[in-house]
Formats: structure tokens, sequence, C-alpha cells
């Protein structure tokens, strides 16, 4: 496990905790801190012994913090969290490691669920879906596999090299997109392997639209079309939330989208129930 961590504090504590739990022991932890100067250098150092290696230091990004957790890592597969991402439960890594061992040496990734959860871990969402629903959606750059529930074989990235850094929040999927154009990842179903905290600034509507721009950037890097339907109909509907953020405010746009959401049954984001 790489866990990057920058001025997150309130919850790196409860994040190592969630792997030092887990029952499958032949496991490591790497975190990489990038200089950080709320504490959490003193969490990182009273864990020293749930943490294989750590350093902390400045970094350029989420981006190259999980590049230098690839250089350190010995394991053959490597997820990667940040501080807001906590293994489901602690059997996660014993569960997976029965696919992981299944998987064939064309499947260089594995993802599992990831359980999307509020400020104090309700349940909002589940995402993930088999890549033969996904397929398209990725390939059309309107879809990424849950980054926190993803297995990367570690040998990817001696054949496709590191995560590019000139990339800010979209990285990901450019990486993914290495591997995942010509070849299948295996989907794991059955097993939730992280809850992902929502409600920070990747919820934020500015952060979808960079997310998009660079989506398009990866496919463009590629040889694949920078536009599609999909994607101007992805774009138009974060400017339209974009437009109401700016019009009503953060608090009231995100009780209207919450609105929105109880109409069609599903669970709010930001609100009780």
């Amino acid at each position: 496990m790489v866990v990057a961590n920058f001025n997150r504090g309130k919850t790196l504590q409860f994040c190592l905790d969630c792997v030092a739990r887990q029952t499958f022991a032949s496991r490591e932890l790497i975190v990489i801190d990038g200089g950080s100067t709320d504490g959490s250098v003193d969490i990182i150092r009273a864990n020293r012994d749930k943490i294989d290696r750590w350093i902390s230091e400045p970094d350029r990004g989420i981006y190259h913090a999980w590049n230098k957790g690839v250089a350190l890592a010995r394991g053959e597969w490597i997820c990667f969290l940040g501080t807001d991402d906590y293994l489901h439960d602690p059997h996660t890594l014993e569960r997976m490691s029965v696919h992981l061992a299944a998987a064939s040496p064309q499947e260089r990734i594995v993802y599992g669920r990831v359980i999307m959860v509020d400020a104090n871990l309700r349940e909002i969402a589940r995402l993930g879906m088999p890549w033969a629903s996904a397929r398209a959606s990725f390939m059309r750059g309107t879809y990424c596999l849950p980054t926190p529930g993803v297995m990367f074989r570690r040998d990817l990235f001696q054949e496709h090299g590191l995560f590019d850094e000139s990339f800010r929040v979209a990285g990901d999927y450019e990486f993914l997109l290495r591997e995942l154009k010509t070849s299948e990842p295996r989907y794991v179903e059955e097993i939730a392997v992280t809850d992902m905290q929502y409600g920070g600034i990747s919820s934020r509507p500015e952060t979808t639209l960079v997310s998009l721009r660079e989506v398009r950037a990866a496919r463009v890097k590629h040889g694949l079309p920078g536009f599609n339907l999909h994607y101007f109909a992805a774009l138009l509907k974060v400017r339209l939330r974009l437009i109401l953020w700016r019009i009503v405010g953060e608090r009231a746009a995100r009780r209207v989208l919450d609105w929105g959401r109880r109409a069609l049954g599903k669970q709010p984001y930001w609100t009780k129930t």
C-alpha cells in the first residue's frame, strides 16, 4: 500500500490503523508525506511500527508522491491511497489476495468496489462495475476505474513508466489508459476494497472541469479523439453545476443537488436524510 499525505493529519491515523488491522500478513505500507506542517509527521513517527518505509519532503503533487512510493515498493501488487481512503474491513487484503494470485499474467489490473462515504463514514454510493460495462465509458473518457480500489501489478511501471506528473487530477486515468487500451483488467465485484470519503476538493465542479480537460489531453496523447458527444454532455453538466455554485453559493448549491439526488431515489452527498 502506498499512502500519500499532505497536511491531512486528521484522517491519517485512521488510514494507518485500517492497514494495520488487516489479517493478511504479507503486506507493506509505504507513506509518502509531502512535507506536512500540521503534525502529520509526528503521527507517522508514532506509527513507525506499522509502516515499512516513509519519507517526508516537499513534492510536486499526488502523482509525484505515488511515483516515489513505486520506487520504494517491493511487493508484486501496489494499491494507491490518499489519507481519506480507508481499507473497507480487516479482511480486505486477505480476500483480495486470492484473486490477485489467480490473475493471469495478462491481467495486470485487478479492481474491486469502492464505497463512497460521508464525513461520518455513512455509505453514500458504491462505485465500480464490470469491465464489459465500463470499457466503452472508460475509452470515451467519461469514466475511470475507482483508483483506491485498483491493484496495479508492479511490472506495469517497468513497462509503461511512472505516472505522468504533468497531470494534476487525471494522471491515474492516463496511466490506466496506457494499459487498458490494449488489455483487460480483472473485476472482483464481491469485494469492497476501500471506503473513500466524499466532500473535499475533488467534489468541487472546478476540480471536475480540470479532470475533464486532463482526460481529453490524455486521450489525445494516446492517439484517441479528444472530443465526443459524451464528453460534451459531461462538460455541459459540470458547467451548469459550476454556474449554480456561483449564483447561490456552495452550501445552497449542495442542498439543491442533494434534493435532486433524493428526487431520483439516491442517497444525498452532503446533507442528512
